[in-house]
Order: C-alpha cells, then structure tokens, then sequence
C-alpha cells in the first residue's frame, strides 16, 4: 500500500464519518444552511404596528382632564401600549428578517391541533357567560377555573377545585376592594 492510497482511505473515512446519520434523529448531517426565512410572519409585524399606531392615535386624542387622585389623566397608559406595541413588530420583524422562527420544541412538537381541546374550552367559557347572572361570579368563575383546568390536563380534582375557588374569591373581593368593581354575586347574594 503506498502512501496516496493510505491518504486516499483516510480522505474516504472521513467523508464516511460526516454522512454517518444521528443518532438521536436517524438524519444524514448535513452542513449548516443559512435559516430560511419565513416573510408571511412580516404581516403580524405589520398588523402589530398598525394597532401601536392606532392605540397612540386614540390615545393622543383623549382629552386632557384629570381629578385630584388622578393627576396626569388617562393618556399615558394608552400611548404607552402603544408604543411597546411597535417596539414589538420591530423586534419582531427583525427577528424575522434575521431567520427566526417559532419552533415547538416541547414534546407535542409532532402533534396536530388538538381540536378537541380547544372545543371544550370554548364549551367551559359559554358556559361561565350564561351562567354568571345566576350563579355569580364567585361560583361560574370557579367553574370556568376548574373546568379550564382539567380540560388542558389536571388530574387532581379536587385540589384544582380548591385552588379555582379561592381564585374566585379572590378575584371577586379583589374587583370590589381593589377596583371598586362590583361582579354579579348571583345566588350568594348577602352572603358575601
């Protein structure tokens, strides 16, 4: 064996070694391609920035009263929104343009839409719609916590049932104290 036929073997290991496949996927590696880019995410960007632009728009046309426990008025948070808003579609877009993408990388990274799910969601949250003037937020807001939660996957119910009625409770007390706001107290009526 003379030494361009070693060099020549050595030359065939190593290609053979690049195109060994992975193990953890069973793919052929293969050299690094530039990221493609995926340009139809721009119209999110586009849609975000348009909504940035609309909410300070709205905003700078609030007129300019104010009270005593509220002296710079209801400008600022709007046109703060907005403005993070378009901070959002620039970042966003220039990730887009830069190759980036969402990626699912979680283990239901192969999974179809879950339709199912979704469905009873829809179903949880109607129901807490038509039954909040009669039950009262405390118990169809418990329900919609509880219901919410067991559909996207908790098994212990009854301590997701405990922990949806203190966050019931805890959402009503903190709407009537905190805000001010009354919630429907339904049946409960009196009692709390």
């Amino acid at each position: 064996m003379t030494a361009a036929d070693s060099g020549d073997a050595a030359e065939a290991v190593e290609e053979q070694t690049d195109e060994q496949p992975d193990e953890a996927t069973g793919a052929v590696a293969a050299e690094a391609a530039p990221p493609k880019r995926d340009l139809a995410q721009l119209w999110v960007c586009g849609f975000l920035a348009v909504l940035g632009v609309l909410v300070i728009v709205d905003a700078s046309r609030l007129g300019g009263f104010s009270a005593s426990n509220d002296p710079i008025g209801p400008k600022p948070v709007p046109i703060i929104l907005g403005i993070l808003l378009f901070a959002v579609a620039a970042f966003y877009a220039l990730n887009v343009l830069r190759g980036g993408h969402g990626e699912d990388e979680g283990a239901n990274a192969n999974e179809r839409f879950d339709l199912k799910t979704v469905g009873l969601l829809c179903a949880v949250f109607i129901a807490n719609a038509l039954l909040i003037d009669w039950l009262g937020w405390v118990i169809s807001g418990s329900l919609l916590f509880w219901g919410a939660a067991v559909v996207l996957g908790s098994r212990r119910y009854f301590l997701t049932l405990a922990a949806a009625v203190v966050l019931g409770l805890a959402t009503f007390y903190g709407f009537a104290i905190g805000l001010g706001l009354g919630l429907p107290a339904g049946v409960l009526q009196g009692i709390l």
